[in-house]
């Protein structure tokens, strides 16, 4: 599994996110809405009202990379 480097800051979007926003979508939001460059060295954290899906978003080098994950029975915190 590719890994950032433990000195990347993890920035979580304190807002529920649509989860059918795919990168660009997200990256869109990052601009927007943060104010931060979504090309910057920083870990990107979306989940859905429900708290069962998250996903990360990531710049590395010369593409995104997009992490998602679906919970079954559980909630994330």
């Amino acid at each position: 599994m590719i890994r950032p480097a433990k000195e990347v800051p993890v920035y979580l979007y304190a807002e529920y996110v649509d989860m059918r926003k795919s990168i660009d979508g997200l990256a869109a939001l990052i601009e927007q809405e943060v104010g931060q460059s979504h090309f910057s060295q920083v870990i990107f954290v979306f989940c859905n009202r429900q708290r069962d899906k998250v996903k990360i978003l990531y710049w590395e080098r010369n593409g995104f990379v997009l992490w998602y994950k679906r919970l079954e029975k559980f909630r994330f915190k």
